[in-house]
């Protein structure tokens, strides 16, 4: 019974001894996979039929198989799939039939290879900036944006084949604080709440979501003792169960990030989450601390201290949910990737392409010698997926467009800034690839340093569209929400001149 609210992972493309070890030892009923589980789709497909006979052989019962396939900066999936773009990115498209159309495609295609449990959409309203953990990965700062995006994604995924998760409440939208590394604070009352943070999951609820993920957030006007969300009965039980009226799988974020290991310890936040009214909790990155919760656990249980009718609901709820999953079918494999799939994620990011400060004239052309500019993706977060060196923004514009292209580290200093500036003469146009520069404010000094050679300048924002706040008169922004090939290719037609950018911004800029 306890192994059934558990969730572990592992780091490999093959199943470990250790791993399968305790997973039969403490007969842990789930997995969570990781961009380091995934190869290719087949890969994929081999490793989840795996897994679930090694927990159907040590449980009796088959296994939830979860991954966090966003879209966009937070996808775990190979480039043999079909990337959706970041919410904020479906959202600027201003077409909400394209979240619906990201949910089914990820849904189908995740299927197919034999997960069950998308850990999406984000129901986090993004209100602010500073946020160095959400960001695009919300679909803004408009509840009601937020709201109809997020429901038509679930729907999609739902008809796609796979459970769907609204994350993180009450909201991870409204602070500075990245909880994988530190333990944020939202003082907020409760009625505030409601009326903003509050409002995409209570649509979400309303709409038949399966799962409702918390965040590792302080709360202090709800929960008066010094314990994050996930920890808390008052926010877990009495807000989200009984005010919201949720009835579905409430699971915990990673019980292992700094905002509980750091502060409480991760086997006593598991127990803690399950005493707390959390159905499902997650040690993403290790069994052995899932199998050290599960006795942690049992000893509560034997003590009292965890409610053993309660318990035993929560897991009969959990089984109800797993009597539902259908296995896949080997010929879905072909759809994974397929050229539809392709055409419709391809469509989907030049939508979502929105342009800040253009110029009458509109955007300006490369000319016969450009000057491209950019930065390596980096992990701002440990949400984000590991693709540095994977793909370069300067590079893949210069092979395009010709002319001549330079790296920026992801904060330069005012050494780096000069040398960079120095190499504007004789250039046609200069165009600087930023990523997270409003976090990064050495970025945002060589695009105003760029800006005084004269030159034509564009901005393209390769995530977060904030960093066009603070432009320096004449150049041209464009929002791009995304650093992976197909936000590249889609810029590149821009600048070509094939396609045009129409997207309405999510957030709203303050210089």
């Amino acid at each position: 019974m306890v192994g059934q609210h558990l969730f572990a992972g592992f780091a490999g493309l093959q199943i470990t001894d250790e791993f399968a070890r305790y997973m039969r030892e403490a007969k842990i009923g789930n997995v969570i996979l990781f961009a380091h589980n995934v190869g290719t789709a087949s890969q994929l497909a081999s490793l989840c039929a795996d897994l679930q006979k090694l927990v159907m052989d040590a449980t009796g019962y088959p296994a939830f198989i979860a991954i966090d396939q966003e879209g966009g900066v937070v996808s775990r999936l190979g480039q043999d799939c079909a990337i959706v773009p970041s919410a904020m990115g479906i959202a600027a498209s201003g077409n909400i039939e394209n979240a619906y159309a990201a949910g089914l495609i990820t849904g189908r295609e995740l299927h197919a290879m034999g997960v069950n449990f998308n850990l999406a959409p984000v129901a986090d309203v993004n209100s602010n900036p500073q946020n160095p953990v959400i960001g695009v990965r919300s679909y803004g700062e408009n509840t009601q944006v937020v709201a109809r995006f997020s429901c038509a994604m679930m729907r999609g995924l739902t008809d796609g084949g796979v459970l769907s998760c609204a994350k993180h409440f009450p909201g991870h939208g409204d602070t500075a604080v990245d909880s994988h590394i530190g333990l944020p604070l939202v003082d907020k009352p409760l009625d505030v709440l409601l009326e903003s943070d509050l409002v995409p999951f209570q649509a979400l609820i309303h709409a038949g979501i399966p799962g409702v993920m918390s965040t590792h957030i302080l709360f202090p006007q709800i929960e008066q003792d010094r314990i994050p969300a996930t920890m808390s009965r008052k926010i877990m039980t009495d807000l989200l169960k009984e005010r919201m009226g949720f009835h579905g799988l409430v699971l915990s974020d990673c019980m292992m990030m700094g905002a509980i290991a750091d502060h409480y310890g991760t086997v006593k936040g598991m127990t803690e989450a399950i005493k707390a009214g959390v159905d499902l909790v997650f040690a993403s990155h290790s069994a052995k601390l899932a199998a050290e919760a599960s006795r942690s656990m049992m000893e509560e249980l034997r003590e009292g201290r965890i409610n053993s009718a309660e318990l035993l609901a929560s897991t009969e709820k959990i089984l109800r949910y797993k009597a539902g999953l259908t296995p896949p079918d080997p010929a879905e494999l072909s759809c994974v990737g397929s050229a539809e799939h392709r055409r419709q994620v391809e469509a989907m990011y030049e939508q979502s392409l929105t342009s800040v400060n253009l110029p009458k004239g509109g955007l300006p052309p490369p000319g016969d010698k450009p000057l491209f500019v950019g930065c390596l993706p980096y992990l701002p977060t440990q949400a984000s997926s590991p693709n540095a060196g994977s793909v370069s923004f300067h590079e893949a514009m210069r092979l395009r467009f010709g002319g001549d292209a330079v790296s920026m580290t992801e904060n330069p200093d005012w050494e780096e800034i000069a040398r960079i500036a120095a190499l504007a003469p004789g250039h046609s146009c200069i165009v600087i690839g930023t990523y997270n520069a409003h976090l990064r404010r050495g970025q945002l000094d060589i695009v105003k340093a760029l800006a005084s050679s004269g030159i034509p300048v564009i901005c393209i924002a390769l995530r977060n569209p904030y960093d066009l706040a603070d432009l320096p008169m004449g150049v041209s922004g464009i929002a791009a929400y995304a650093y992976n090939n197909s936000s590249l290719n889609a810029v590149a037609r821009l600048l070509s001149g094939d396609i045009r950018a129409f997207g309405v911004l999510p957030v709203r800029l303050k210089g």
